[in-house]
């Protein structure tokens, strides 16, 4: 990539690139986005200031929020109903206790969230009380059982009350809608809408210019009655509005970062999913999972709405997706498991009451031949009242599971897997059911923790999902792909490695479901559309892998300006760019600074020497307590070639011509000529070395005159002559002292004394830098031990194949670290 200006771009034209994710980044206003927020993030002031903050920077109005009830609200409608089911002696003192303790906490919330509003406040207290004394005229009448529902229904009122309300207040303009007018269900028991009556009616309370706060959790049938949605039943409302609206997608707001591969409170090696195909997440929410509810997928069965889930605590942490990916995201496993089953077993379950069993009820399994069915324990208690209505006789006992959970995986390598892992385990299995997506094992008896972990550490993949971007397609950068797939088969640590990106000056070819690293090169013309900086930022800070790595083989400092934006998104960067090494130390240790806060790794071990193991080698000495005295060495190729072939037999000028026609120099020779790329390299193993200097403490000797350097390239190239005469005295005095000249990269640190130089020196004929390969590269290092016998490395520290190889040596080494490296999981109220 050459230093000119990245051609702007706007977004658009990115996102047709697939630069960024078109469910997460657009901003095109025919695309809408539910937001549910759940009731721990709605249980103190704090965590509603936190939603109010996400609410204002991104959510639109065009979008619909969706909201469970404030904290523990419905556990304690719930426990309030349960006294009255229980009839206890202390039935009334316990009921008006609960009932006050309700009543003063939504006060205080409403006290401390608008109280610059002491209007607004009044009449949300007043509606409050009038709720209270409703609840409580149910009690005194006897009716508060056959109200339950309506009772459970004042969590999500007061809850989108207050929230609509705090947003009005701080100048954005919101109501709260009552679903119970919109959702009507054509059949309660299994929860499903009507929904073009739902949509008639949802779409008739939307206006323009204010943000809807809908309650989440309830309905109404036909008649008119109140119903809940069941266990996670927001969520359902949120993926149910979406459908309705035709959003796009639907974010659930919620305390933890995502799905994981386990339950990480459990398996500390579980890993979150960035991405989970719909078909996986079902097959999840059927078994269980906690967050992935069954009912809450169904509505996004038929459509293409993606699913996220997200941090609100965290709202800056890409969460997980369900939606429709590619391969990448289908090789994943899951382990799950469930000890909240009930097994209904009977001599009655014929073939046709199975099916309307299948038909009426979310199953985890139906055996015809063994007559059982098994089933949620949330589902049980309907499961028991329908067989008793059909007077069928049954007896039950409780169950667990413990399941692998991945795309086709009935098909993949991993059902042998399991089958062997779980017939060696202590878990005692009654049945294994194989499905498409899901392998599970039955029992009698709890799932164990530990049995869940060896499954977990069987079956999942130890490495993360690594995406990298290559920013340069130049020599170097052909090469390094040519190079790619090989690796990845070599090299363990890059077995989740995905290509993601390509880059040059101008374009880009992104997908997130990974490029061929073979078809690049011929291919990119085709598929690359215009990008830019900003682009690729905004893609970055929201990518759907682990982690994510530029290669950065571009002589640009203008991309290397960008370092301190990339490890502030959390990026790492591999760089054979000596841009962002050589900047002056102030800004370094900015970049340093980014790196340590961010827990990111830059690996530049190809800036200088190439291939060769010159940094290794030099950080070796230092960690082994070695004192260095001298670096010094040839560090450029150009150079290297140029003096070796410089021996009176042609004019300097005419073998700088050579080199050109040859590609060994830059596409402008002065670029070699100036000194500033050995300067540059110089300068990084220095800093290496622990000395504390910037790239002007570096006397350099430029070999260009300057009446030469004004000119363009060709006016250069036809008046280079002028180089001759100098150059050939020198050459003449230094064979006259049996020597011959080399431009000598040095530093030498001598009593407290440092001197640093670039330039042309007149070296004897046995001097170790006098007997190179041409292009060869040679380092010496001088330490306090090693003196009469300093250490020498030499080779080729140039050319496309070499460098590319260095670079492949720092991936693997930073894939090593990225996969070993453990991050915490943060579930509010558990850690």
């Amino acid at each position: 990539m050459s230093e000119q200006t990245l051609v702007d771009s706007n977004v658009s034209s990115i996102s047709k690139a697939g630069l960024l994710s078109e469910q997460l980044l657009t901003n095109n206003l025919e695309e809408r986005t539910v937001h549910k927020f759940g009731g721990s993030s709605l249980g103190t002031v704090q965590s509603i200031e936190s939603v109010l903050a996400i609410i204002e920077q991104r959510i639109s109005d065009q979008d619909l929020v969706v909201v469970s009830a404030n904290g523990k609200t419905t556990d304690k409608l719930v426990e309030i109903i349960d006294l009255v089911n229980l009839c206890q002696e202390t039935e009334d003192e316990a009921f008006t206790h609960l009932l006050l303790l309700i009543q003063a906490e939504h006060k205080q919330l409403i006290t401390e969230l608008v109280a610059g509003d002491s209007e607004t406040a009044i009449e949300l207290v007043a509606k409050l009380n009038d709720d209270i004394r409703q609840i409580q005229q149910w009690y005194l009448q006897q009716q508060l059982i056959d109200n339950s529902n309506n009772v459970l229904a004042f969590g999500e009122i007061w809850s989108s009350r207050l929230l609509a309300a705090a947003l009005t207040q701080r100048g954005r303009a919101a109501v709260a809608i009552d679903t119970r007018e919109c959702f009507v269900l054509d059949c309660p028991l299994k929860t499903t809408l009507d929904s073009q009556l739902s949509s008639t009616n949802l779409h008739s309370k939307l206006k323009p210019g204010q943000l809807h706060i809908l309650t989440g959790f309830i309905a109404v049938d036909r008649q008119g009655k109140t119903h809940t949605l069941g266990r996670n039943g927001s969520d359902y409302s949120a993926t149910l509005a979406a459908d309705l609206i035709a959003a796009t997608d639907v974010s659930l707001w919620t305390d933890v970062d995502g799905i994981y591969s386990a339950d990480p409170r459990i398996v500390p090696s579980a890993k979150k999913l960035q991405r989970i195909e719909v078909s996986v997440a079902r097959e999840l929410g059927r078994l269980g999972n906690p967050v992935l509810h069954s009912k809450t997928l169904s509505p996004l069965k038929e459509k293409s709405i993606h699913l996220h889930i997200n941090n609100t605590f965290y709202p800056q942490q890409l969460g997980s997706e369900v939606g429709v990916f590619g391969e990448i995201a289908r090789q994943e496993v899951s382990i799950t498991h469930s000890n909240q089953l009930i097994g209904f077993q009977s001599k009655r379950f014929n073939k046709k009451l199975l099916a309307v069993i299948s038909e009426e009820f979310s199953t985890v399994d139906i055996d015809a031949a063994q007559k059982r069915v098994i089933i949620s324990a949330e589902q049980a208690y309907g499961l028991r009242h329908y067989l008793q209505e059909q007077c069928v006789d049954f007896a039950t006992h409780s169950m667990s599971l413990l399941a692998a959970v991945g795309y086709s995986i009935r098909d993949s390598r991993w059902h042998r897997e399991f089958i062997k892992t779980i017939e060696k385990s202590p878990y005692p299995v009654a049945k294994v059911s194989v499905n498409e997506h899901s392998l599970v094992a039955f029992s009698y008896e709890d799932c164990q923790i530990e049995w869940v972990n060896k499954l977990h550490n069987r079956l999942t993949r130890e490495h993360k999902n690594i995406g990298v971007i290559v920013a340069g397609t130049g020599n170097i950068g052909e090469t390094f792909l040519s190079n790619f797939s090989a690796q990845q088969q070599a090299q363990e640590a890059l077995n989740q490695v995905h290509l993601i990106g390509v880059m040059n000056s101008t374009k880009g070819w992104f997908d997130v479901d990974g490029l061929s690293a073979d078809k690049v090169a011929s291919e990119f013309s085709n598929n690359a559309q215009p990008c830019d900086i900003e682009g690729l930022l905004t893609w970055v800070q929201r990518h759907p892998f682990d982690e994510v790595i530029i290669v950065d083989i571009t002589p640009s400092e203008q991309f290397a300006n960008n370092y301190q934006q990339f490890f502030d998104a959390g990026i790492h960067v591999i760089s054979a760019n000596k841009c962002a090494n050589t900047f002056a130390r102030e800004a370094l240790g900015l970049l340093q600074q980014s790196i340590d806060k961010n827990d990111c790794q830059w690996l530049s071990n190809t800036t200088v020497g190439a291939g060769l193991p010159i940094n290794y080698a030099l950080k070796d000495l230092i960690d082994s307590g070695h004192q260095i005295e001298e670096i010094s060495g040839i560090f450029s190729g150009t150079l290297s070639w140029l003096f070796s072939n410089f021996d009176g037999s042609k004019p300097f000028s005419e073998l700088v011509k050579d080199a050109l026609d040859l590609g060994l120099s830059e596409p402008d020779p002065r670029d070699d000529l100036s000194g500033l790329d050995v300067q540059r390299k110089l300068l990084i193993l220095a800093r290496m070395a622990g000395f504390q200097l910037d790239l002007e403490d570096i006397d350099c000797m430029s070999l260009v005159p300057e009446s030469l350097k004004s000119l363009s390239k060709n006016e250069f190239l036809q008046q280079s002559h002028l180089l001759d005469k100098a150059f050939s005295e020198q050459l003449a005095e230094a064979q006259a002292n049996n020597a011959c000249l080399r431009y000598v990269a040095k530093l030498t640190y001598i009593d407290g004394k440092i001197r640093v130089r670039v330039g042309i020196e007149a070296l004897d004929n046995n001097h170790a830098f006098a007997n190179l390969n041409p292009c060869d590269n040679i380092f010496l290092l001088k330490t306090n031990w090693y003196q009469d016998n300093p250490l020498i490395i030499q080779g080729p520290g140039a050319g496309r194949e070499v460098t590319a190889a260095g670079l492949h040596s720092d991936l693997v080494h930073l894939c090593r670290q990225l996969n070993s490296k453990h991050q915490d999981v943060d579930i509010k109220g558990i850690n």
